[in-house]
């Protein structure tokens, strides 16, 4: 893939992120004029970087053409959403999966059913409308949504574990377990004083 190739290619993907954004950002001034019941703490986005996207092509045993990337990845947009608690969680995705103009692609739950190694994230896929001069096609946008505590777990696993293999892989992994269940009782606990607060 050319550079140019690069470019072209992610431009509707970089709207598509950029309407999601949009959105998000509306919902969140919608729950309250107050701050304080807002439910969104931080929102970052990135475009996968033409290295990445052919790194992850040539895992999947495919080209490495725009044409490929597009048929085959669901991630080159991708939008981090840091809420305060599991039910802010819930509610935005709730109220973007209602939005008639979107569709859900894919959604993974790793709250309810958080991966071996205690990662938790609720994962949620969407279908976004671009409009052209002559049509229309959906881009596919991934939305990662993730309380400050499980935002703060994943990055200390990534810290550790991830680019860098633990002496001990399976005391570290049984770990970090125990701390994400720590984190989750800590988390549910600032929720029910949340909710007294109200």
């Amino acid at each position: 893939m050319t550079k140019e190739q690069y470019y072209a290619l992610i431009h509707p993907y970089s709207d598509a992120a950029s309407l999601v954004l949009a959105r998000l950002d509306v919902l969140n001034h919608q729950a309250g004029d107050q701050e304080e019941s807002r439910p969104i703490h931080g929102i970052s986005s990135r475009i996968k970087d033409k290295a990445s996207i052919e790194q992850k092509l040539k895992k999947k045993h495919a080209g490495e053409s725009p044409e490929d990337a597009k048929a085959l990845l669901h991630d080159i947009a991708g939008i981090r959403v840091i809420c305060f608690f599991e039910r802010d969680i819930r509610h935005l995705a709730d109220c973007l999966k209602k939005q008639s103009d979107l569709i859900i692609i894919k959604e993974k739950d790793y709250i309810n059913t958080p991966k071996s190694n205690g990662y938790r994230s609720y994962h949620l896929i969407l279908g976004v409308p671009i409009y052209y001069m002559d049509g229309m096609e959906y881009y596919p946008v991934e939305i990662q949504f993730r309380t400050i505590s499980m935002d703060f777990w994943a990055a200390m696993e990534h810290r550790i574990c991830y680019k860098n293999q633990p002496f001990n892989e399976m005391e570290m992994r049984s770990a970090f377990r125990q701390y994400s269940e720590i984190l989750e009782g800590m988390e549910k606990s600032f929720e029910v004083y949340s909710e007294n607060n109200r």
